[in-house]
């Protein structure tokens, strides 16, 4: 049976995190105002549901806590506690609590709570208690007694309907346990709202041994119970079986006491069950059902059995190419068409396996609301943070890689970006600043952008400290753009006092390197008293791409197809690195020079026009392949620092091609990549 429960333990913590999400999202909103009975209502469901799930698995601390937290949002229900900031505070950190037991839990410790954990939420029930109202504590009280009246607390903030012993009738359906409930789970649930004070339970239901069947269930039992619930609390705790059950709940003192016949148990101390992979809602029957039926829908699969489908797709393209180049040169027509009828197939192998590593960005974007709202409050300062674009999708590796950089950006934008309220109003802007988050799709690249709407950055203060660091010198013409590069630079910092969230030095330049270690790019634009906007450009996935390839000599260079915008034939221009392109001017970079490749030009050249963040560059080559899907193979560790090579790819050949680095190229040649312009001024 503990087999049993370690393999469902996955599920209990994934979906506990997902509420606390939706919990926290909702404590969010109510904080900027938006005080809607249906946040208050998403709130409760949540600890609700968390507080089942941890009781069917036998997780008491969480139980015990979540349970006087949804005894006082019960409270806020029924508008005897009224909404306020420090209320909103108090539930965050009950929240953050809730979530430190489930990373317990998943840690190992069956407990679900540690010393310091158990301190913790004994100072956040007394929080809790002093919100309640008529719930006040005398000073001195023991711990015996704290714990009696914190019960109480979450007795009282209970719906009752009165003392005395309510009657549940339940007959299990016989497909129970074929669709992985365990009845015992459903018991020591209950047991977990009140006191079982006897079981009872039926065997007519129950054929002759011929015709048992061992996956059935043919459980069916009587139960008195006596607990401070309502008839659709105890209801709620046999949902997820109810469409194929027979249940009936019968209220204190509605009927005349029947005697029992078989007494199985007199408190159900049932401590090994399988939980259903959700624990029983508030809502009942309908909304369940409308539950399992989203749910029949999706599947959840481990992240590392996706990568290995991904790695093993790779390998396929690999073999397939192979395959398609004997056919060619076999000059079999029969073996041709099928391998490129194999090729098309796998091609859409591919694009679907790819699909499903692909994730919407707006589970990124909704962490941060946390973090603006935590850091905003200890500066004192009042920021909401805006979304758009978080339906965009991109590879799962990615979102969990670009977590860190963002949230870089997001305090970064925060501390130095956004002034204090007085100063905004000093200046005539709005007292509540703004940060905000965009995304979007652009040239085969998924675009991310952090803007500020605060004073924007001070050239001459960033000029002037990379001046005194020796990073430029003194009297160097600079762009705008060139200055608040600076800020990316190893240890560079502005700050005139050291706080926890800046003034080190450390950050900006870990974002840059991150960035770039996912084959990306990070560039900023600032407004003086107007803001700031951090764009960051990544691949929308990195494990296979459409590629172009391109011959210079004898090395193979692969091209991202979806930056490749045209291919025209070189003009001969041997005195100057750019070309007519329809009247306007398109600088170009010679790839045999660059890579240091042995040989002489072939007589035909040709350009390949690639386009990144809005600039045109060309890049010289000797002949034009074509295109091919691309297996992106880091580099060893030898040649990772290379500058404009991003990775390399086995070619059906077995040779080994090099994947360019096209916005590296651009940056390392930047006034040779810069924005086409007309050639001829009028």
């Amino acid at each position: 049976m503990q087999t049993e429960l370690d393999e469902v333990l996955p599920t209990f913590l994934l979906e506990s995190r997902e509420l606390l999400a939706e919990m926290e999202a909702a404590l969010l909103r109510i904080a900027r105002g938006e005080r809607d009975t249906e946040s208050v209502n998403a709130i409760f469901r949540a600890a609700h549901t968390i507080k089942g799930s941890a009781g069917l698995f036998g997780l008491d601390a969480v139980v015990r806590f979540t349970h006087i937290v949804e005894g006082l949002l019960d409270a806020v229900r029924g508008g005897e506690v009224a909404i306020s900031e420090p209320l909103t505070q108090l539930l965050l950190a009950c929240a953050d609590h809730i979530g430190a037991m489930v990373d317990c839990v998943e840690r190992g410790q069956p407990g679900a709570d540690t010393p310091a954990l158990t301190d913790a939420g004994d100072a956040l029930i007394e929080r809790m208690k002093r919100q309640m109202p008529g719930t006040a504590q005398a000073p001195g009280a023991s711990d015996d007694r704290r714990a009696a009246s914190t019960a109480a607390l979450a007795s009282d903030a209970c719906t009752s309907n009165g003392d005395g012993q309510w009657h549940i009738s339940v007959q299990f359906g016989t497909n129970v346990l074929r669709n992985g409930m365990d009845p015992l789970s459903f018991l020591r649930y209950l047991a977990t709202l009140g006191t079982v004070k006897n079981i009872v339970t039926h065997s007519d239901a129950v054929p002759g041994l011929s015709q048992l069947d061992p996956e059935a269930c043919y459980l069916g039992c009587e139960i008195t119970f006596e607990g401070p619930v309502d008839r659709a609390t105890l209801l709620g705790v046999f949902d997820f079986v109810a469409d194929e059950s027979v249940i009936d709940v019968v209220a204190p003192n509605s009927r005349a006491e029947a005697a029992p016949e078989e007494v199985v148990a007199p408190a159900v101390p049932v401590q090994t069950a399988v939980a259903p992979l959700r624990a029983p809602p508030v809502d009942t029957h309908k909304p369940a059902a409308q539950a399992r039926a989203s749910e029949g829908k999706s599947v959840r699969v481990d992240a590392d059995k996706l990568d290995r489908l991904i790695n093993l797709v790779g390998e396929l393209i690999t073999v397939t190419a192979g395959a398609a180049l004997i056919a060619r040169r076999s000059s079999n027509v029969e073996m041709q068409e099928s391998t490129s009828t194999l090729a098309g197939l796998v091609e859409e192998v591919r694009d679907s396996a790819l699909q499903l590593r692909m994730v919407k960005i707006g589970a990124t974007f909704g962490r941060f609301q946390r973090v603006v709202h935590d850091v905003a409050r200890e500066l004192g300062k009042d920021i909401e943070l805006r979304t758009s674009g978080e339906d965009t999708e991109l590879d799962k590796t990615l979102v969990e890689k670009i977590g860190d950089p963002l949230l870089h950006l997001v305090r970064n934008a925060i501390d130095h970006g956004i002034d204090p309220v007085e100063v905004r109003t000093a200046r005539g802007k709005p007292a509540r600043g703004g940060v905000t988050l965009n995304a979007y799709h652009d040239s085969g690249s998924i675009v991310i952008e952090v803007s500020d709407d605060g004073h924007g950055l001070d050239r001459d203060k960033i000029l002037a400290k990379a001046i005194e660091r020796g990073l430029v010198e003194q009297g160097k013409p600079m762009s705008d753009a060139e200055v608040y590069a600076l800020i990316f630079e190893p240890g560079f910092s502005t700050a005139a006092v050291v706080t926890n969230l800046s003034g080190r030095g450390v950050g900006m330049d870990v974002v840059k390197r991150n960035i770039t270690a996912l084959r990306g790019s990070v560039s900023l634009v600032s407004s003086p008293g107007l803001g700031t906007t951090v764009t960051v450009r990544l691949p929308l996935t990195l494990a296979i791409i459409d590629g172009f390839l391109v011959l210079v000599g004898n090395a193979v260079f692969v091209v991202p197809l979806d930056m490749v915008d045209e291919c025209v034939t070189y003009g001969g221009e041997a005195d100057r690195d750019y070309t007519d392109l329809r009247g306007h001017v398109l600088p170009f970079i010679r790839l045999r020079e660059l890579f240091d490749i042995p040989g002489r030009p072939t007589k035909r050249q040709n350009i390949v026009v690639v386009e990144h963040a809005g600039r045109k560059v060309g890049l010289l080559v000797d002949q034009l392949v074509g295109e091919a899907q691309t297996v992106i193979k880091p580099l060893s560790r030898m040649f990772e620092h290379v500058k404009g090579i991003s990775g390399s790819s086995i070619l059906g050949t077995g040779e080994v091609a090099l994947i360019l680095d096209v916005p590296g190229l651009m940056q390392r040649f930047e006034p040779a990549a810069q924005a086409s312009v007309p050639l001829h001024a009028d």
